[in-house]
């Protein structure tokens, strides 16, 4: 009865395995065992590093700030940094077509370039501390803020128009000269691409019609935009102590002043020197008149001598 049993058994897996589908079955079974072996080992290795690391972040963390505040808040802190690298935009908005028609004054610049930098007025001309731009169909346009910062001044000059102050990091002041329909009023908080004015007129750059004149400053001292656009501010360096004006450039405007103080200033003088012809003038007929004066008196006296002696004689001969 066990021999048969046997038996039975061993027919029954011959059965089995003289079937086409055993072997491909068990070779199936046994690589489905080796993937899953294999990628369980490699989870196993990834989750051990994982763990360390989260260890060593939260030692050091302890020993940067105690154990007693969380890490966001050096995340939140980053925040400031970041906004610090604003760059330098132009003052119009990024879809509005513009040109450059009046440069900036660059003594290092090509003859091109400075002639292109000069502002014709009264009869002279003046070196350009900043840009012109008009919009490539002559209209008006909105005159948008450079940088984020403060208004801090808003005013109406002779020369320049309605103006624009905004102070920003880094010793930064930007200028907007030109304008119509001032928007922001002093003290007002400005983000970068915020619309100010629109573009207007004025009398320093009356050939450019509508147009904006935009000045850059680094400490007071004002520095070619185009040099520094979509540059950070970090990057805007007020110009050397050491860098003079050629002597020829020297009449045309002042050293320290700005465009429109050197320009008034040439006024104001030729008005003085204007006065002061008329005074001389004034002088020299004053001075003429006294000469005639004396001139009279002496012919006077001259007559009066003259009569005496006349009545001396008539007097000696009747005697």
């Amino acid at each position: 009865m066990t021999e048969e049993n046997k038996n039975v058994s061993k027919n029954g897996w011959k059965r089995i395995f003289g079937k086409k589908w055993f072997f491909p079955a068990v070779y199936l079974t046994v690589a489905a065992l080796l993937l899953t072996g294999v990628l369980w080992y490699q989870n196993l290795d990834n989750q051990v590093p994982e763990a360390t690391e989260d260890t060593e972040t939260d030692i050091s963390d302890e020993d940067l700030i105690g154990g007693n505040q969380p890490t966001d808040e050096f995340d939140q802190d980053s925040q400031p940094v970041m906004d610090q690298q604003e760059v330098v935009k132009m003052p119009v908005a990024e879809e509005v077509q513009t040109e450059i028609v009046t440069k900036f004054y660059d003594y290092e610049a090509d003859s091109e370039d400075q002639e292109k930098a000069l502002v014709q007025y009264d009869n002279s001309y003046y070196q350009s501390d900043g840009l012109d731009l008009v919009s490539s169909d002559g209209e008006t346009f909105d005159v948008t803020a450079s940088l984020s910062g403060t208004v801090t001044d808003v005013k109406e000059t002779p020369l320049l128009g309605e103006v624009v102050e905004i102070t920003h990091e880094n010793g930064l002041t930007t200028h907007y000269a030109a304008l119509a329909d001032i928007l922001v009023e002093n003290g007002a908080e400005v983000e970068q691409g915020d619309v100010i004015a629109s573009a207007g007129q004025n009398a320093l750059g009356q050939a450019n019609g509508i147009h904006v004149h935009f000045q850059l400053r680094k400490d007071g001292e004002p520095v070619n935009p185009e040099s520094y656009f979509n540059e950070p501010t970090s990057e805007v360096q007020a110009p050397a102590d050491d860098e003079e004006a050629p002597e020829e450039d020297e009449s045309s405007s002042e050293e320290d002043g700005t465009e429109e103080d050197s320009i008034e200033e040439d006024v104001i003088e030729e008005d003085s020197l204007i006065g002061d012809d008329e005074a001389d003038e004034g002088a020299d007929e004053e001075e003429d008149t006294e000469e005639d004066t004396e001139d009279e008196d002496a012919d006077a006296d001259e007559d009066a001598d003259n009569a005496g002696s006349t009545e001396s004689s008539a007097s000696m001969a009747n005697a």
